[in-house]
C-alpha cells in the first residue's frame, strides 16, 4: 500500500517534477533522475511496486496525505503537476473544468447552432441545463459564461 512516508523515502518534489530518491536499477532511474513516462492519456505516470499510478495523485499524496478519489488540474495542462495546480474534484466538477470539444462549431463552450438561433446549455449532475435559445452569438456567449459561474462555480472554464 502506497503511503505519505513511503513516496517520501522514493520520492523528492520539485516544481511539479518528481525525483527519484534511490537507484531503480530495472528501469535505469538514477538517484536525482526525474521519474514518470506520458501515457497515451497525456497525464506523467510511474511504477511503484509493479503497479502504475499518476503522479499527479501521487504529489497531492505526498502534500495531504491520503489518495483524493478525484483531482483537477486547475489550468487545465496534464503535465503540469505543480501542487498549486491540483486541487481535489468530484467527477462533474473535473468535467466542468475541460475545454471545449474539438466538435465544436460555434467557437464557444456550451453553444451550439439549432434552427438559425444560438441554444446554450450548461451541464451539471450528468444532464445538461438548458438556458436559452438567442439570435445573437455574442449575447450567447455572455449568457453561458455567466451560467457557467453560477453553476459551476470556481470550476467553471470559459
Amino acid at each position: 500500500m502506497i503511503t505519505q512516508e513511503l513516496l517520501h523515502s522514493l520520492f523528492e518534489y520539485k516544481d511539479g517534477i518528481l525525483y527519484s530518491k534511490i537507484d531503480r536499477f530495472k528501469t535505469c532511474i538514477r538517484i536525482g533522475s526525474p521519474i514518470g513516462n506520458i501515457c497515451s492519456k497525456g497525464y506523467v505516470r510511474t511504477c511503484i511496486n509493479y503497479k502504475t499510478y499518476k503522479v499527479h495523485r501521487l504529489i497531492f499524496m505526498m502534500f495531504y496525505g491520503y489518495m483524493p478519489t478525484g483531482l483537477d488540474h486547475i489550468n487545465g495542462i496534464k503535465t503540469d503537476n505543480r501542487i498549486e495546480n491540483l486541487r481535489e474534484a468530484t467527477h462533474s466538477e473535473n468535467q466542468w473544468n475541460k475545454t471545449k470539444t474539438k466538435r465544436n462549431t460555434s467557437g464557444f463552450k456550451g453553444i451550439t447552432l439549432e434552427d438559425g438561433r444560438w441554444r446554450v446549455r450548461v451541464g451539471l449532475n450528468s444532464k445538461n441545463i438548458n438556458i436559452g435559445f438567442f439570435n445573437d452569438l455574442e449575447l450567447a456567449e455572455l449568457v453561458a459564461i455567466e451560467a457557467r459561474n453560477k453553476y459551476h462555480g470556481n470550476f467553471a472554464k470559459h
